[in-house]
């Protein structure tokens, strides 16, 4: 973030106003009443989701490595935004450094690509366990699956990096009031009165192709899957087989359908209000819903939860027994 202090110099803005969802003070209390609960729904249900996986060692396998990784993720993703929407339907006090408004967007993008990359890497995890069943250990080793992780992330914090340079380079000397409830990109170049052409195929060219490259990915993925599962005789055996993915499948479809209708189209079909409620979807609903869907969906996790709870329970009651014997 060192770039940040010269890029300060370039701009008579020093700091922003995040006008967020409404002014008015009734609603403000009600949005935050509202947003909070998501918010620590959302924490908490993807901390649970952390916690099962690493007290069950039936789910330390590739597919769960993942899940662990995109609750991390969606925790960063939600943090980066949803607190300090909090704090200002709290306070009078809208503002936001200059700073501030650079370190948001930084990790706003990062956790949103890292995102993009994982449910692309978990596609093939998914490809591989249905299509290769008998080499799954050999294509999901764990010293590939780390890898993969690692590069996502790599890749994921050099787009932020790319995005978060080109955005703050810009001339900001009029108004310093950001149509959103976070710093984002297309509200900042709204209020940009420097030529924001490259900055546009910068954005457009760099974070569309990443998501380019994960859709194709995952497109190609379940092209596999479904021919795969279309080889099994039974009806039953197919929806079986198929409803390993139906969790991911529907995680993808809220993230990605909502992120490129934000961020891939053109700014003369822009609207910076239908922006901002759209982006509720993947910065505050996404995150809600992941270990949710994931928990309701996915048979393996219920019976994990239940067997965490089972132990406790039990330990409980050897506890209590003890006690009376003393």
């Amino acid at each position: 973030f060192c770039t940040g202090m010269s890029m300060t110099q370039n701009s008579t803005v020093t700091e922003f106003i995040l006008l967020g969802l409404s002014s008015d003070p009734q609603a403000q209390f009600i949005l935050f009443g509202v947003f909070f609960i998501i918010y620590l729904m959302a924490v908490v249900g993807n901390i649970i989701i952390l916690l099962i996986v690493s007290l069950d060692v039936r789910l330390h396998n590739p597919m769960y490595f993942f899940l662990c990784n995109l609750s991390v993720i969606d925790i960063g993703y939600t943090t980066s935004t949803v607190p300090k929407m909090l704090m200002n339907y709290l306070s009078n006090d809208k503002r936001i450094s200059f700073s501030g408004c650079l370190s948001q967007m930084y990790f706003f993008i990062s956790f949103g690509g890292i995102e993009c990359l994982l449910l692309g890497i978990m596609a093939y995890d998914r490809y591989a366990a249905i299509c290769h069943p008998l080499h799954y250990g050999v294509l999901m080793r764990q010293p590939l699956c780390q890898c993969l992780v690692a590069c996502s992330w790599a890749i994921g914090n050099l787009n932020a990096i790319t995005n978060t340079t080109f955005v703050f380079s810009l001339h900001f000397c009029s108004s310093n009031k950001i149509m959103h409830f976070f710093c984002d990109i297309p509200p900042l170049l709204h209020l940009s009165c420097s030529d924001i052409s490259l900055v546009e195929m910068v954005t457009f060219i760099i974070s569309g192709s990443i998501m380019i490259t994960t859709v194709s990915f995952i497109v190609l993925s379940y092209f596999f899957i479904i021919s795969a599962v279309q080889k099994i005789h039974t009806i039953q055996g197919k929806i079986k087989t198929f409803s390993t993915c139906a969790s991911h499948l529907t995680v993808v479809s809220l993230f990605y359908s909502t992120a490129i209708f934000t961020y891939m189209r053109p700014s003369s079909s822009r609207s910076i209000e239908q922006d901002c409620l759209i982006s509720l979807m993947y910065t505050v609903v996404t995150p809600l819903l992941n270990p949710l869907i994931y928990s309701f969906k996915n048979k393996e996790m219920q019976a994990a939860f239940l067997n965490v709870l089972g132990k406790k329970k039990i330990f409980n009651s050897k506890s209590s027994c003890s006690n009376q014997r003393n």
